[in-house]
């Protein structure tokens, strides 16, 4: 169970980042829709795992390993907006969260079985 405030900080840079992502991650992935799902942090507030959603590219790996390689200007850019609100930066992970893909393909699971069904 997270603590009050690892919720808060988790969720100040959830918010923060997605902004980043926005005017400043638009040159690293080109033409790449990425959202900020998920942020869950460590209970020293030394960690931070950033899971992103990504659309709108057929190689979703790609666009991850070019967030990873620019994660320094990125995380420089989000420690400009949050350095008042946290006493010490914490490091940032990346990672892909593949659960609304997985709905998708759940959802075309079901249809199908439902087409089956009433055949």
């Amino acid at each position: 169970m997270a603590s009050k405030r690892q919720l808060q900080v988790a969720e100040l840079i959830k918010r923060n980042f997605g902004i980043v992502l926005q005017q400043e991650g638009s040159y690293i992935y080109q033409g790449a829709f990425v959202t900020v799902t998920q942020v869950q942090t460590t209970p020293d507030l030394s960690l931070c795992k950033i899971y992103l959603s990504i659309y709108n590219t057929p190689d979703k790996e790609k666009v991850l390993m070019a967030i990873e390689e620019n994660l320094h200007p990125l995380k420089q850019e989000l420690v400009r907006r949050i350095r008042k609100h946290v006493r010490r930066i914490p490091d940032i992970a990346v990672y892909m969260d593949d659960t609304l893909d997985e709905m998708y393909k759940l959802n075309q699971l079901f249809d199908q079985i439902s087409d089956k069904d009433k055949d």
